[in-house]
């Protein structure tokens, strides 16, 4: 499970992208969002049951989408 941050340098400021590594087969993605081109980054979904959901959301946007899966199970990371 591993966190890729990324320096943009020309506004001096650090995005943290979520990079999502399978436990099984250590297939690995980054994902940013196409609507505004920037890198997507982990984080968590309460559901009304309670339960928690890993998603990957756009810090811009604010859309969401499920966090990746592979080899039938979710691949996940920590920030």
């Amino acid at each position: 499970m591993r966190l890729l941050c990324i320096l943009n340098l020309k506004s001096k400021k650090i995005n943290a992208m979520a990079t999502y590594t399978c436990d099984s087969c250590g297939m690995a993605v980054n994902a940013t969002c196409a609507k505004c081109d920037v890198p997507l980054e982990n984080g968590t979904l309460t559901l009304d049951s309670g339960d928690e959901v890993q998603i990957s959301f756009c810090p811009s946007c604010e859309g969401k989408i499920k966090s990746p899966q592979c080899c039938g199970a979710d691949m996940s990371c920590t920030l």
